[in-house]
């Protein structure tokens, strides 16, 4: 289950397969030629994966931009998964071509990059997501939400909140395979639900969750467990079903609705 949304050190993302979404569907979705390779983890980028997907099935992507705004936490881990699915949720809107939930979002971002103390190093991204937003240049938006995620993993990197940076990763890898399964499950196929066949991701945050212990959050123990439920589901050397991805997108919407509520 390899992320959506990179991990602390990938840089920018390459957008090859979203800006061609009108070539030729192709007959199988390789996953490792949409990937990058951080800490021997392979890392599909996110863009790509939308284009995949929009190349399987015309894709409805209003849909799944999200309205809940989420909630005011103080905790800087709680803080940290929200931002990281709020930044997920702006590819989600790019994909919509949804202008004013990409402002929103640019905001929202700025807020929670503030709780967590990094919020000087993505001022000059959000405010260019805007413009950008404005102007409908696509491209250029998702250049800026990945400039983002990468300034505020950098930022915090420095300050040694290493942690933090890794739940950031975390929180936006719940909301995109919640909202890759939901859109596999609708229009499933054999390739669409092979990009959710990434172990190696999964064993990352599970490797990094274990060392999280001075992080007293009910809901990191919870997704913990949660990893352990669908790690055999993905590991398998067959084909992933469609009852196996309706049953991460259950585990994933519920995760996902704890890290933008107080319900867990």
């Amino acid at each position: 289950m390899r992320s959506f949304f990179k991990l602390t050190l990938v840089g920018s993302c390459v957008f090859s397969l979203a800006s061609a979404q009108a070539a030729e569907v192709p007959k199988h979705i390789d996953v490792k030629r949409l990937s990058k390779t951080v800490e021997d983890v392979v890392v599909p980028l996110p863009n790509e994966i939308f284009g995949a997907l929009n190349k399987l099935d015309s894709v409805n992507w209003k849909e799944f931009v999200r309205t809940n705004k989420g909630t005011n936490f103080t905790e800087r881990p709680r803080i940290a998964l929200l931002l990281g699915a709020t930044i997920a949720d702006g590819f989600i809107a790019v994909q919509a071509e949804d202008a004013p939930s990409v402002r929103e979002i640019g905001q929202r971002v700025v807020r929670l990059a503030k709780g967590i103390g990094v919020g000087n190093s993505i001022v000059p991204h959000a405010k260019a997501i805007t413009e950008a937003a404005d102007r409908r240049d696509w491209v250029e938006v998702r250049n800026e939400l990945d400039r983002t995620q990468n300034s505020v993993q950098q930022a915090m990197n420095e300050v040694h909140d290493e942690k933090l940076s890794q739940l950031v990763s975390l929180g936006g890898w719940l909301r995109g395979t919640e909202v890759l399964t939901a859109v596999v499950d609708r229009h499933f196929s054999v390739d669409g639900a092979e990009l959710l066949h990434q172990p190696d991701l999964l064993e990352y945050f599970q490797r990094k969750l274990a060392n999280m212990a001075e992080f007293h959050v009910p809901l990191l123990g919870q997704i913990r467990s949660s990893l352990v439920e669908v790690k055999p589901i993905i590991e398998t050397d067959n084909p992933i079903s469609a009852a196996s991805v309706k049953k991460i997108n259950q585990i994933t919407s519920r995760l996902d609705e704890g890290i933008v509520t107080r319900l867990q």
